[in-house]
């Protein structure tokens, strides 16, 4: 991925797998979220190619992308505030052809599992931050998805959101058989929740593999963990 003569991912080479749950992790630009708009469209790529199940994805519109099954949420939360939290839940299942009593069944459903039912009513504008990022995720639930990927879902929560939704997207590659892509600054979620790591420092791959072995690796002592961390 080039922009202007910039190379902001370099050779980088990922795969997620049904029912896993991967951490994207790196400093502050190294090209994560760049990854994320790259595989779901948001920005053409320069080289190589995005797959999914053997059919390439590159080139291919963000809602196209979607429609394949793959799902997002933005590090910028982007709900429709004119609209109930029960209604931006609704009409994302409606978007990907549930019908109005489907759409009705998915976005109740939805609201029980994150504990949103109480604010099911309520605009969107009107949502604590935790609240508004717990809708995103459950908007972008709606469609069933294969693939979620979540960028900095926890930003902004405090310690007692943070936990919930923890348990909340732990639950996810099991009861759904989701694979899951994290993007996240918490790295006390990350290595709780994340079956396996992938660090980018300036675009690209430095480290892969399980929490220990990441934690380890003195590339990301020294890109992103800092030295005092490693010592810890």
């Amino acid at each position: 991925m080039e922009f202007a003569g910039l190379r902001a991912l370099d050779s980088v080479s990922m795969s997620l797998a049904p029912a896993e749950i991967l951490g994207l992790i790196g400093p502050t630009g190294s090209g994560k979220t760049t990854l994320v708009n790259a595989i779901t469209g948001h920005v053409p790529i320069t080289g190589g190619q995005v797959m999914l199940a053997g059919e390439r994805l590159s080139g291919l519109a963000p809602r196209m992308v979607a429609l394949r099954g793959i799902a997002r949420t933005f590090q910028i939360v982007r709900l429709f505030n004119n609209l109930t939290v029960r209604e931006n839940i609704k009409t994302a299942a409606l978007a990907h052809g549930r019908s109005l009593k489907a759409a009705d069944g998915k976005a109740d459903a939805l609201l029980l599992e994150f504990g949103l039912a109480k604010r099911a009513d309520d605009l969107g504008a009107s949502l604590s931050f935790g609240d508004k990022r717990r809708v995103e995720i459950a908007r972008a639930l709606a469609a069933d998805p294969a693939f979620l990927l979540l960028d900095e879902p926890a930003a902004g929560m405090n310690e007692t959101e943070t936990e919930v939704l923890l348990r909340n997207l732990a639950e996810l590659p099991r009861s759904r058989g989701l694979g899951l892509l994290i993007i996240d600054h918490d790295m006390g979620l990350i290595m709780r929740l994340c079956d396996r790591l992938h660090v980018l420092a300036s675009g690209r791959t430095i480290a892969t593999g399980d929490a220990a072995t990441v934690r380890a690796d003195p590339g990301v002592v020294e890109a992103y963990l800092g030295t005092a961390a490693g010592h810890a």
